[in-house]
């Protein structure tokens, strides 16, 4: 009797398990597995800067869901879809000038999909300092909104005594 109620007690204790992974989901329904971890976040966004620093459009863009948004608001820049993302980050022939793109800090909401990072820009000689917030879908960016403000100083000394 007392073996028999051993292993209901650990059948029981599966079942509770397999039910509590089918609760796994977020807000918007979608299955946990979908979600990206604060590591996997991290490198997504390394992905892109390193797309950009290659002039590798094709990788930078495939960080990317189909239906991406990319804003500098007030729509100082705006290209929506991968498609459109690809030609803006240099199509199949690359951009005449190369990109530089550095993080600083990345920070990432796990539950809600949401990330945000400071950064360091580059281009035609332009030196920007900006931070973006990330909102991801199934693993890729969805909605990518930035702010930069033009800069003739590095890092260290744009962000000074804030620095940690």
């Amino acid at each position: 009797m007392r073996i028999i109620t051993v292993v209901l007690t650990a059948c029981s204790l599966v079942l509770s398990a397999c039910n509590d992974n089918k609760e796994a989901t977020n807000q918007s329904g979608s299955v946990a597995s979908d979600y990206l971890n604060s590591k996997q976040f991290r490198q997504l966004l390394w992905r892109v800067a390193e797309g950009w620093n290659n002039g590798d459009a094709r990788a930078a863009a495939d960080c990317f869901t189909k239906d991406a948004v990319y804003i500098e608001p007030p729509d100082q820049q705006l290209y929506q879809g991968r498609d459109e993302l690809f030609e803006f980050f240099g199509g199949t022939e690359g951009r005449a000038d190369p990109m530089n793109m550095t993080w600083h800090h990345l920070i990432f909401d796990e539950e809600q999909q949401i990330g945000t990072g400071e950064y360091t820009f580059v281009y035609k000689g332009r030196l920007s300092h900006g931070i973006v917030i990330v909102h991801l879908s199934k693993g890729k960016i969805r909605r990518w909104r930035e702010y930069q403000y033009r800069s003739t100083t590095k890092w260290a000394d744009f962000i000074g005594q804030s620095a940690f």
